[in-house]
């Protein structure tokens, strides 16, 4: 069967002359004058290569690359661009286009190109396909989940792997956002570069700004010796920032300018270092109100979130949770020697009917302890921790151990209680609380500090 090639361009003479000259070549080929038509004729044509002028009426030629992406990931696209476009050109790769090529075409050029770029769409083909089997009966990488919403997640996963584009993840804490992190790590280019992950908030702030670009012997009190900051050590690799908002604007401020010329400055260090990094940040909070409250700059916020993948909570996929169980007692079996089947009905019943406010970090902490006193191939309730969050029945709703609120209640309301709630619960022990709660113990300082307590 002859290799498919969609020809998109809105200047009859170009497009019929390409398509003449792909015919020649062997290809079977499909015209489109824009975007739009080009579009609607790929999902039905599937072509493996798209060639497209960059400049068109109705769908130019970035969009429709964002388009194809969205429905037929694995087609490669080819643009072709005026000496004006060049800069927009070297945008849609990194959007993900296979390559660009000049007007007029060189016929050579476009000629070694086709193969490769049908090539490499082949095997993105076969390497979704695969992906899709096992993720319906197990998850992406190292998140687990067969859920419409974890589906979504592992749709974003995929579109976004293979770009350098900047990831915004965002979600409540315990929801796995640095596991997305490191999924889109291993699904890309650079998975054989190293992955270096920094917690923001866990950096005291006078130290925040040497962790990330490092200093000079001299450059402050106690340098004793240069230090490379994450951004050198992740060179070639991937950055992860986690509680990004927790920066202060000083920073990131310094941070934008990174990531817009790829250069940066040692503290204490008159020269400039070039490095390649593909930045991935995480937040807990509301990304739109941390931009109202000045905590997160708008300029950074865009630079970041050019892809935005939000986590959803474990309360938004119960139905994921026997196939959590079951990988963290595999997981925990081979980190204790330990030789667990499952969990009992009782156990899933009660694990299933926990709304589980810190997400799967609770659920993995829950499953840990239970393993460990386990000793025999099945936990039982028995084995659970004494806590009574975890053994909490579906139909209890007011009770010592429990945190109920009125209809209408507001959010900030509503988590501030429930923080003094678990405080209390747990004799003020601010680290057992923290760590109940899947947040770190500055911003549980944080908070205690903005309610007076």
């Amino acid at each position: 069967m002859a290799l498919r090639v969609l020809v998109a361009d809105d200047e009859a003479a170009a497009r019929k002359g390409l398509t003449s000259l792909l015919s020649g070549w062997g290809y079977e080929v499909e015209e489109a004058s824009d975007g739009e038509e080009a579009l609607q004729k790929a999902t039905v044509f599937l072509p493996s290569v798209v060639v497209s002028d960059l400049v068109m009426p109705k769908l130019d030629g970035l969009a429709l690359l964002k388009s194809l992406q969205q429905e037929l990931p694995f087609v490669s696209v080819i643009l072709l661009t005026g000496q004006g476009s060049i800069d927009s050109a070297v945008a849609a790769m990194k959007e993900g286009a296979y390559d660009y090529l000049m007007k007029p075409v060189h016929v050579g050029r476009l000629k070694a190109l086709i193969p490769k770029a049908a090539e490499k769409g082949e095997a993105l083909r076969e390497i979704i396909l695969l992906r899709r089997r096992v993720r319906q009966v197990w998850g992406l990488g190292k998140l687990v989940g067969t859920s419409a919403p974890m589906q979504e997640v592992y749709r974003l996963v995929e579109l976004a792997a293979p770009t350098p584009a900047p990831v915004l993840i965002t979600g409540e804490s315990g929801t796995g956002k640095e596991l997305a992190a490191r999924t889109l790590h291993e699904l890309s280019p650079r998975a054989q570069g190293p992955f270096v992950a920094v917690n923001c908030a866990a950096i005291p702030e006078t130290l925040l700004e040497s962790e990330i670009f490092g200093h000079e012997k001299g450059a402050f009190t106690g340098a004793l010796e240069r230090r490379l900051g994450c951004f050198e050590l992740a060179h070639q690799g991937t950055l992860f920032l986690d509680e990004i908002a927790e920066m202060n604007s000083g920073t990131q401020a310094k941070f934008l300018r990174i990531l817009q010329d790829g250069t940066m400055r040692r503290l204490g260090s008159k020269t400039e270092v070039r490095v390649d990094v593909r930045v991935l940040a995480a937040t807990n909070k509301d990304p739109i109100k941390a931009l109202r409250d000045g905590t997160f700059r708008e300029d950074l916020y865009y630079r970041l979130n050019v892809v935005s993948l939000p986590m959803p909570t474990l309360r938004e996929r119960p139905e994921d949770i026997p196939i959590l169980v079951q990988a963290l007692v595999e997981e925990f079996n081979a980190k204790y020697d330990k030789h667990i089947r499952s969990v009992d009905d009782e156990v899933l019943k009660i694990l299933t009917a926990h709304s589980w406010p810190g997400n799967v970090r609770e659920l993995r902490n829950t499953l840990e302890r239970a393993a460990i006193v386990c000793d025999g191939d099945l936990i039982a309730a028995k084995h659970l921790p004494p806590e009574p969050s975890v053994r909490i029945e579906a139909d209890v709703i007011d009770s010592p151990d429990t945190v109920s609120f009125r209809i209408g209640t507001s959010l900030d309301d509503a988590e501030k209680q429930l923080i003094l709630r678990t405080l209390s619960a747990h004799g003020n022990n601010k680290t057992r609380t923290a760590e109940i709660l899947g947040i770190s113990l500055k911003t549980l300082h944080n908070k205690l500090k903005s309610y007076g307590a």
